[in-house]
């Protein structure tokens, strides 16, 4: 059975670098699992993809020798199991904020006796490298799971969320994070708050054991906060590289009206 690379590699105390998979396509998947990155996550919590192109796209990654991950659309049982039977080598769970929801996510992706996960499916085996009996006697220890920290009570929270056995890493989306530190008046949290709230987070996750992951806007700051300590950062996306790029040529060229802030991931 294949081994999950990401998965080791983070355990092993070292980084890994991926991207979000935002634009639902799959011809965009193939060529982005050749492009060097050690994950990528389907995103299907705010894309506009399907379960079924979602399926073809973690083929086409794991046929790359890449891991496909899967961001499902909240912390349901059901999302769970659907993207793991359909190939996922990993989910991600968005907006986990107490200790219950993480125990069930984390029940939901692993079969009994250590979590409450149905048998069933056909492709997940193949992602895998695997037959259906090795599938079923192995993936609990090769599955990533990755629960979001992105709201500031996920953070006051944080001991009792992350001490929740069998998390590999602890994910933080910015944007929502900052959302959530917003006061009454919908101001932002100052930069030294919101730099605060992410080094609790880190140092969390380093009291526990987990990978701490950073969704960056840039090679800029990934580089940055892979010298704070982060270790599954994720930048941009497909779609802000492709939106970004085609802005950057047309900038360059001197030509008038080139879009800009298509894309904020």
């Amino acid at each position: 059975m294949r081994r999950n690379r990401a998965k080791q590699v983070m355990r092993d105390g070292k980084a890994t670098i991926g991207t979000w998979l935002s634009l639902g396509n799959i011809p965009s998947a193939r060529l982005m699992a050749r492009a060097g990155f050690d994950w990528l996550t389907v995103d299907v919590e705010h894309s506009l993809v399907n379960i079924e192109t979602t399926t073809h796209m973690m083929a086409a990654i794991a046929d790359a020798g890449c891991v496909a991950l899967a961001r499902v659309p909240s912390n349901r049982h059901d999302h769970i199991k659907r993207m793991l039977d359909n190939g996922a080598h990993g989910i991600v769970v968005p907006m986990v904020n107490t200790r219950e929801e993480a125990e069930a996510a984390v029940a939901a992706c692993l079969y009994p006796p250590r979590g409450n996960r149905s048998v069933g499916g056909s492709m997940h085996a193949i992602n895998f490298d695997a037959t259906a009996t090795d599938y079923y006697a192995n993936v609990n220890d090769e599955l990533l799971i990755v629960l979001q920290c992105e709201h500031i009570d996920a953070v006051n929270r944080a001991d009792d969320i992350f001490s929740v056995p069998g998390i590999d890493a602890i994910f933080v989306g910015p944007n929502d994070l900052a959302a959530s530190m917003r006061d009454l008046d919908g101001k932002p949290p100052s930069p030294e708050a919101f730099s605060d709230a992410l080094r609790r987070i880190r140092e969390a996750c380093e009291r526990h054991g987990l990978a701490a992951g950073l969704h960056c806007g840039s090679a800029a700051e990934a580089k940055l906060r892979l010298a704070e300590g982060w270790r599954m950062l994720a930048v941009a996306s497909e779609l802000k590289f492709m939106v970004d790029g085609a802005a950057n040529v047309l900038q360059t060229i001197g030509w008038d009206g080139a879009a800009k802030d298509l894309a904020k991931y």
